[in-house]
């Protein structure tokens, strides 16, 4: 064993938690037959949305008809297709979709795949006024032009989502190279739900300082404290959940 017994990375405090792969543990859930899945952040924590990670074989599926609900669904790794109303199309590694409220989907694995891991961000979508939901949206991040961050070429975000108001949510990409940071230490009422997808770093949250790497799960609560650096010597990528838009 390369540990010591009972220990452990993950942290949980009022304002935020930092969730390490080691001590995830699955559950069933009925949207998922057949999947595997762990439910890292949820409205249990204090969130206001969930975050869940879900391994699709060749028997499980992800389908439902949205109500009230919005899902943003990344492949991880793998390929699925995906089915949102009329629309069908397949996803592969770094492929997402939008899926407003009142829409039906169904996600299966893709044809030649043996399994695919996907992020999915789930929260109750906020109407606004004078604004209709949005329509489905199905896409590939290496198709979203990244922008330096505060003029910065070595902290690129892509922005997943259009910067409308009809939008009640972003889920951004970040790539920061080698020694590149967070300009700022932020702290600002929207919440966050985090995956660590490539390389290695230290975040700040609150007043802790944290190593994270790939894998890694980070909730934030509204008006924590944070901060990050990219260590190692390849780029550290992380792709994130916040709420936008809405009155607080």
């Amino acid at each position: 064993m390369d540990t010591l017994f009972g220990h452990t990375r993950s942290v949980l405090r009022p304002h935020y938690a930092l969730i390490t792969p080691a001590g995830q543990v699955s559950a069933p859930l009925p949207n998922w037959p057949g999947a595997i899945c762990t439910l890292v952040i949820s409205p249990a924590l204090g969130a206001r949305f969930s975050q869940i990670h879900v391994t699709l074989g060749p028997d499980a599926t992800g389908a439902g008809h949205l109500s009230d609900k919005e899902l943003l669904v990344f492949v991880r790794q793998g390929a699925i297709d995906a089915v949102i109303e009329t629309r069908q199309t397949r996803l592969e590694t770094g492929g997402y979709a939008y899926i407003p409220p009142g829409a039906t989907y169904r996600l299966s694995l893709g044809q030649g795949v043996e399994s695919a891991d996907l992020l999915v961000f789930q929260r109750a979508y906020i109407p606004l006024a004078g604004h209709n939901p949005p329509a489905p949206i199905l896409g590939h991040e290496q198709d979203v032009a990244g922008a330096p961050f505060m003029g910065d070429e070595a902290a690129l975000l892509k922005n997943l989502l259009p910067d409308i108001l009809a939008f009640d949510l972003a889920v951004n990409i970040f790539t920061f190279q080698p020694g590149a940071t967070l300009p700022i230490v932020e702290t600002h009422v929207m919440e966050h739900g985090l995956l660590m997808l490539q390389g290695q770093g230290i975040y700040r949250l609150g007043d802790d300082w944290h190593p994270v790497q790939a894998g890694d799960v980070i909730w934030m609560a509204p008006f924590c404290p944070q901060w990050f650096v990219a260590t190692g010597k390849t780029p550290a990528r992380y792709i994130y959940y916040k709420d936008v838009n809405r009155e607080p």
